[in-house]
């Protein structure tokens, strides 16, 4: 039984410009099935800015015709998607589907807590004992959705969002009304996590930076979907999220994940899928995953673990 953890504030401590700190849904598992980026208009396929960097080719990702059969399979899913790419050596953006639609980010916005608790405590203003430092592990690990629920009442609650919002980048992140003001009913879009991942690469503190990505590459068997399916060539990490929530038209699952794939971590990855009411979590894992797999030349059917339907977040 974890102790419990007394309320401690984060926003003051990052608004000075503190640099920042370290590291989905608990449950039971099924066996595996056969910053910042530019924001603009969604569209239906890449923007205009957005063309395969140079030299890319199969297996290192982002190749032309890899683009091509991401963006046609994208097209053929029911429900509404949005991916977004950046490479982070060139600047390059590839965008498809509709990446400024507000998506319940399940537990996709536990890498923005565990972010902010991290760099609260290298700016020295937190302190970030052993229980705070399991709970990030567990959060890393398995998507612990205790753990997240500890350290958002500990380090601030509603007021971490200002500080996700105008630190990290997410701009669209929002509380639905009529939801209570907790990190398991926030919205955002494919861009807002595109953006906090670009700032946990380029922007964190080297060592915290280091932990996240290690542990974001090192994932429990619950989360190696999503990004994971970029192939482990790519060494990929990721942070999925899934829930079933509840949108006019019925109640229906989300699928997302957030993280990056390529050497030096070089692609920053996003995509949020909202399926129509009606079919399971399998159906939204594996179209988030074979659309990774497209991407980067990976096979498809992408090999996935698909959390039992009965975790949430």
């Amino acid at each position: 039984m974890r102790r419990a953890l007394a309320t401690v504030g984060l926003l003051g401590t990052l608004a000075a410009g503190a640099a920042v700190p370290l590291a989905g849904c608990t449950g039971p598992v099924r066996a595996p099935a056969p910053g910042g980026t530019a924001r603009g208009t969604a569209a239906a396929g890449p923007t205009a800015a957005s063309a395969a960097p140079p030299g890319a080719s199969p297996g290192t990702g982002l190749a032309p015709a890899d683009l091509a059969a991401a963006q046609a399979l994208l097209r053929r899913q029911p429900g509404t998607m949005g991916v977004v790419v950046r490479d982070r050596r060139t600047g390059t953006l590839w965008r498809a589907g509709t990446t400024d639609h507000l998506t319940w980010t399940a537990s996709t916005i536990k890498l923005a807590l565990v972010t902010a608790v991290l760099e609260g405590a290298r700016a020295g203003g937190l302190a970030v004992d052993a229980a705070a430092r399991r709970a990030i592990a567990d959060i890393l690990d398995h998507s612990d959705d205790a753990a997240a629920t500890a350290l958002w009442q500990r380090y601030g609650r509603d007021t971490l969002v200002p500080v996700f919002q105008r630190r990290y980048g997410m701009a669209g992140l929002t509380f639905l009304p009529g939801f209570p003001r907790t990190w398991g009913h926030l919205k955002c879009t494919a861009e807002d996590l595109a953006d906090l991942m670009s700032y946990v690469l380029d922007r964190l503190d080297p060592t915290d930076r280091a932990y996240l990505v290690d542990r974001m590459r090192q994932v429990g068997p619950i989360q190696r979907w999503g990004v994971w399916s970029a192939g482990p060539a790519l060494r990929p990490g990721t942070k999925d999220g899934w829930s079933i929530e509840p949108d006019p038209g019925g109640r229906h699952w989300v699928t997302n994940a957030v993280g990056f794939a390529g050497p030096d971590e070089r692609y920053v990855v996003a995509v949020m899928y909202q399926l129509p009411a009606g079919p399971g979590i399998d159906v939204g894992v594996h179209a988030v995953s074979d659309l990774v797999a497209t991407l980067f030349g990976a096979a498809v059917p992408a090999p996935v673990t698909v959390p039992d339907p009965s975790t949430g977040l």
